[in-house]
C-alpha cells in the first residue's frame, strides 16, 4: 500500500488528484497539507484522512504530491524530504536554483523524487520530439497558452520544452532582436504565453528551417488526461534514488 499525501488539495488539480488517489486499491490517502485548510474544507473526505496545517504535524508517509503555489512548493518539498517522504512536485515556476538545491537535499537524503513540469503523456511527448528536432532546426520558438487563472507565465512545460531544445540544438540560432514583444528569453528561445478564458492547457513549438517549417503541438482538453501520469508518477517514484526532473524519467 502506497500512503499518500496531497498538498494544495483544494485547488483543481488537487481535487482531482484525490479522487483519482482514493480511487486505487494500492493506495491510501492518509493526509492533506494546507496551512490555511480548516475541518470545514475536509468534509468531503473520510474521517481517516489527516489535515496537516503545520510543519509539526506532518509524520511518516510514502509520497508527497504537491499541487501548491510556486511561493509553497519550495517549502514544501523540503519538508518532504526532510521526513523521507518521496515527493512529487507538481507545482510550476521553480527557479533552476531552487531544483539544484532540492536535488542536492535529496541526495544526501538518499531519497528519489520527482518534479514535473507536465502529467500529461502528449506534452511529455512533445518536449521528447521537440529535443529531436531542435539537432536539425537550431530556429525554434514556444507559444503556450492557458487558462486565465494560470498565476506563472511562461508555464514550466515552456520553459522545460525551451531548456531542453537549448541543450539539444548542435548549432546556434539565427539572431534576433529580443524584445518584450518576443516573449521571453530562455537560452535564446523565444518563449510566448497566452492567458485567455476558455483554454486549458496547450503548446506548441515552431521550427523554422530554409524554406520549411515545423510544428509540432499538443492540446490538453480535460485534467482527467493529467492523472495517468499521477499514477505513474506515485508507482514509480520510489524506484528513483534521487530527485529527476521530468515525468520521463519513469516511462
Amino acid at each position: 500500500m502506497i500512503n499518500v499525501v496531497i498538498a494544495g488539495f483544494r485547488g483543481a488539480m488537487g481535487q482531482a488528484t484525490v479522487q483519482t488517489v482514493r480511487n486505487q486499491a494500492d493506495m491510501k490517502l492518509v493526509a492533506v497539507f494546507d496551512p490555511h485548510a480548516t475541518t470545514a474544507d475536509m468534509t468531503q473526505l473520510p474521517d481517516d484522512v489527516a489535515l496537516w496545517t503545520t510543519d509539526v504535524d506532518v509524520t511518516a508517509a510514502d509520497v508527497w504530491i504537491d499541487f501548491t503555489t510556486v511561493e509553497a512548493a519550495y517549502h514544501n518539498a523540503v519538508l518532504a524530504i526532510q521526513h523521507g517522504i518521496h515527493p512529487i512536485i507538481g507545482t510550476s515556476g521553480l527557479t533552476p536554483q531552487q531544483q539544484q538545491e532540492l536535488q542536492q537535499q535529496a541526495v544526501t537524503a538518499h531519497l528519489g523524487g520527482l518534479i514535473v513540469p507536465n502529467f500529461g503523456l502528449s506534452a511529455v511527448l512533445l518536449m521528447k520530439f521537440a529535443q529531436e528536432a531542435a539537432q536539425y532546426f537550431p530556429d525554434a520558438e514556444v507559444i503556450e497558452y492557458h487558462h486565465g487563472d494560470k498565476p506563472d507565465a511562461p508555464s514550466g512545460t515552456a520553459s522545460a520544452t525551451a531548456y531542453l531544445i537549448a541543450k539539444s540544438r548542435q548549432n546556434a540560432p539565427q539572431p534576433t532582436v529580443h524584445n518584450e514583444a518576443r516573449g521571453a528569453d530562455i537560452d535564446d528561445v523565444p518563449v510566448h504565453a497566452v492567458r485567455l478564458p476558455g483554454l486549458l492547457a496547450h503548446e506548441e513549438v515552431l521550427f523554422g528551417g530554409s524554406g520549411e517549417l515545423l510544428t509540432i503541438r499538443q492540446d490538453t482538453m480535460n485534467r482527467s488526461s493529467f492523472m495517468t501520469g499521477v499514477l505513474l508518477a506515485t508507482h514509480k517514484v520510489a524506484t528513483l534514488n534521487e530527485l529527476q526532473i521530468g515525468l520521463d524519467k519513469v516511462l
